[in-house]
């Protein structure tokens, strides 16, 4: 599901931890690795790359240069727990100046391809980094999936697991000692990944970053048929990508001002009470009105599928206030022609590959009410990552980050908030607290960052560079900038981090200077202005609860 592939400078010298030497005692040789004993896995090469001589396959980096690459270990390999899996993975450790840590990158979308690009920035900064391909090659339409209930399984969650286990065997074997620290860094599907990990392995890793995670999988995608089927519900109800701007800037009229700041972002969309019907064409359709079936259309895919039966909520609609970014609704929902955001490609492979077995499958067959719960009934227990129970996660000490962006048309934003509050209803359940009391608790460990007016793991209107996984590099770039060093500081120092800076790049491009910056807060805290100083700048905002509870 990721959009963009930019590049992340992680600052090495933040916690003070011993640098190993290139060689130890125990440790064997780069080549050598070929012949180490795993279970069921098989390394296929281990070769030493010289400084800046890496040559990776065409496009693989994402416009990541390897010319300035340290010197490293790179060692692939394939896992088969099951007679038919094969998860490919690869593994890079540097030659000198490991860190001491292991980081592990997660997968968009289908995954189908072991992530070279978000493994340059750690190796960079002295990280032994693995991918894995999640046990299938290929991104596209999941037609892998078709007969194969054991990929699926790997795809869900073993293929990560087996991944972590296996390259922290080699890590071992390579520097004579296994790492200090284990981290995992996903956004999407990897924050999907990254949740699971927290939830089923809660050994694995020491620090989790989690970015628009799409945990929720089986309802994610049957909001997605939900918007295919509201768009497509005859040739007038489609929103063509060229009124996206009048549907924004109405949004902004009546919500951008709700928290004081006129900065054309609406810091938190579950205040707006927006009316698409203010956009109804009082006559003839015309390129500055929505017509009665595209109004329809909009309001379903603000208000998010429901059980048709029930009433019951599926999952949560996507927020008003940014739909003409680029990379949000004209990617996501609207395309550029009808049927061509990427939902309904994801909706259409999804159902028509995974759950019913038919590549020809119809969008407009789909039941709210029966296919929903076929299709929980199949694959949540695989694919879903929404257990609120992560004590044992706790127990162990590990640190968990999450971040949304507020105006995600790929994962609706208040996916995130509800899983959170679960999270904390657990707490306070399990421990007899009372409401603050679970907040604390929860927060000891685990925290909240939405971001106003962020896209899909990036992107969008607002400040939108922090240190995600496909963010621009976050300037500066220090636990209080950089989400992934405030996750290290607080694994390492115990430093939880009260707020994190979010900078807004000119045009979202770095070399054009910096637009303005604001701080995230933890969950359920917001960003407020002090009444004082520009809005350009962070250090006149302070955290701090809403006045009243939000509007649903």
């Amino acid at each position: 599901m990721m959009t963009r592939l930019l590049g992340i400078a992680f600052a090495v010298s933040l916690v003070s931890a011993a640098v190993f030497p290139a060689r130890a005692a125990a440790q064997q040789s780069c080549q050598s690795l070929t012949t180490l004993k795993l279970a069921k896995t098989v390394i296929t090469s281990a070769e030493f790359v010289s400084a800046g001589k890496f040559a990776p396959p065409p496009h693989s980096l994402g416009g990541h240069g390897p010319a300035d690459l340290p010197a490293f270990c790179r060692v692939a390999g394939v896992i088969k727990p099951t007679s038919d899996s094969d998860i490919k993975f690869e593994l890079w450790m540097p030659a000198e100046g490991w860190n001491g840590r292991f980081e592990q990158v997660g997968n968009g979308g289908f995954a189908g391809r072991i992530q070279l690009a978000f493994m340059v920035p750690a190796l960079r900064n002295g990280f032994a980094t693995a991918s894995t391909d999640d046990g299938h090659t290929g991104g596209g339409a999941p037609a892998w999936a078709i007969g194969h209930p054991q990929k699926v399984i790997d795809f869900g969650y073993r293929a990560v697991h087996e991944t972590a286990q296996k390259s922290k065997r080699i890590i071992r074997a390579f520097y004579g000692r296994a790492p200090q620290r284990d981290y995992f860094n996903g956004c999407s599907d990897g924050g999907r990944e990254a949740l699971m990990e927290a939830q089923r392995y809660p050994d694995d890793f020491n620090g989790i970053l989690a970015g628009a995670p799409a945990n929720f999988w089986t309802h994610i995608f049957t909001g997605f048929a939900w918007n295919e089927q509201a768009m497509m519900a005859n040739p007038a109800s489609y929103i063509p990508a060229s009124k996206l701007p009048i549907i924004q800037q109405a949004a902004l009229n009546a919500c951008d001002a709700l928290d004081g700041v006129k900065d054309g972002v609406i810091n938190n969309p579950r205040w707006c009470h927006f009316n698409p019907a203010v956009l109804q064409c009082k006559g003839a359709d015309g390129p500055g009105c929505l017509t009665a079936p595209q109004v329809e259309a909009l309001e379903k895919i603000y208000a998010g599928p429901s059980d048709p039966r029930t009433g019951r909520q599926i999952f949560p609609g996507f927020e008003p206030g940014a739909e003409a970014a680029p990379a949000d609704w004209p990617t996501w929902i609207t395309g550029k022609s009808p049927r061509g955001g990427l939902q309904f490609f994801f909706a259409n492979g999804f159902f028509g590959d995974m759950v019913f077995g038919n590549p020809k499958w119809d969008f407009r067959s789909f039941d709210f009410h029966k296919d929903t719960e076929l299709t929980d009934a199949k694959f949540a227990s695989i694919l879903n990552s929404t257990n609120p129970n992560l004590q044992p996660f706790n127990a162990r000490g590990g640190k968990l980050i999450l971040y949304q962006g507020w105006a995600d048309s790929a994962v609706a934003p208040e996916n995130a908030v509800n899983y959170y509050n679960s999270v904390v209803a657990l707490t306070r359940k399990a421990g007899h607290l009372d409401n603050l009391q679970a907040l604390e608790a929860t927060q000891s460990f685990f925290r909240l960052y939405m971001a106003p007016g962020m896209g899909h793991c990036g992107g969008g209107t607002g400040p939108n560079s922090f240190g995600g996984l496909v963010q621009p590099p976050a300037v500066p770039n220090d636990p209080q900038h950089n989400i992934f060093l405030a996750l290290r500081e607080w694994v390492e120092k115990s430093v939880a981090p009260n707020r994190i800076v979010a900078t807004k790049y000119v045009h979202n491009k770095p070399a054009e200077g910096v637009a303005r910056t604001r701080p995230l807060c933890p969950y359920p805290e917001e960003a407020a202005w002090t009444g004082k100083g520009s809005t350009n700048h962070a250090a006149n905002f302070v955290c701090r609860l809403p006045s009243k509870p939000p509007a649903r």
